[in-house]
């Protein structure tokens, strides 16, 4: 990261580079696919989510390999630039995504569940958290791809940067931050708004003061996208902290697989 971004002068930890998107889009897709496996094991529900999030993901890793050795893209952290490696990789990468599309296709049916899901449920929610999830995955995919196909069309080099996915994406994870915080304190099924309003009541409360607070106190101003990055860490970290004591305090069993969600979760507020 240092000899990438000091070295060369771009001054920061992620650059929206065509490498590190094309190592992005796979997590986003696997991301959504875990998810997924937990309402499928749960409920026996969205298995055809699952099985598309799955061909997705893997999909998105040959194109990542693609994108890297082939040369097709420039990145400093491109490994090689081999056009004959790069043909096998995308010939290989359309059989295997189309062959697998198209049984899914001829198969899919097959698979489809039946279960209606209430809309306050918490498979409703992670079904929402994985809409945003592949929207962020698209719009990923679209800054990346779109000047290359320009360019091949012949209709000139345009260039797709930070302030595109910057915005694209504040956009996408506020909506993702809300429903991930709330997302684990909702049961299976079915269940009712007013069991959490109180948590969630002190929750926004907390978030709020401590999304204005903390970044007056680590820096001399308050910018806006500080604080709103600021309000969803704390939001996703405060619930995440407070479902797991309100847990602890019901003697509710907690294996290891959750400590791995709550884990995860505190995660991906810190890195935002």
């Amino acid at each position: 990261s240092a000899w990438a971004y000091y070295e060369l002068g771009w001054g920061g930890w992620w650059f929206w580079d065509p490498v590190e998107n094309a190592s992005f889009m796979p997590w986003l897709a696997g991301t959504a696919l875990l998810h997924s496996l937990a309402v499928t094991e749960q409920r026996a529900s969205f298995k055809a989510w699952t099985l598309l999030l799955s061909i997705c993901a893997f999909s998105l890793c040959l194109l990542g390999t693609f994108l890297v050795r082939s040369g097709v893209l420039v990145s400093v952290h491109a490994f090689a630039s081999d056009p004959a490696r790069g043909m096998f990789i995308l010939a290989f990468m359309v059989l295997v995504t189309g062959g697998s599309l198209l049984l899914f296709a001829v198969r899919g049916h097959r698979v489809r569940s039946r279960v209606n899901n209430a809309l306050w449920s918490r498979e409703s929610l992670l079904l929402g958290n994985n809409v945003l999830l592949m929207a962020a995955m698209l719009v990923v995919l679209l800054g990346t791809l779109l000047p290359l196909v320009h360019k091949q069309l012949g209709l000139g080099s345009i260039s797709i940067g930070e302030p595109f996915f910057n915005t694209m994406f504040t956009w996408l994870m506020a909506p993702f931050a809300l429903l991930l915080g709330v997302g684990p304190l909702v049961r299976w099924g079915r269940d009712r708004p007013r069991k959490i309003r109180n948590l969630l009541l002190v929750a926004f409360i907390t978030t709020l003061l401590l999304s204005v607070l903390l970044p007056w106190l680590l820096q001399d101003r308050i910018a806006a996208m500080t604080v709103a990055g600021m309000a969803m860490a704390c939001w996703i970290g405060v619930l995440a902290v407070a479902e797991a004591v309100q847990r602890a305090s019901r003697g509710t069993k907690m294996p290891p697989g959750y400590w791995g969600m709550v884990a995860a979760h505190l995660g991906l507020a810190v890195t935002i």
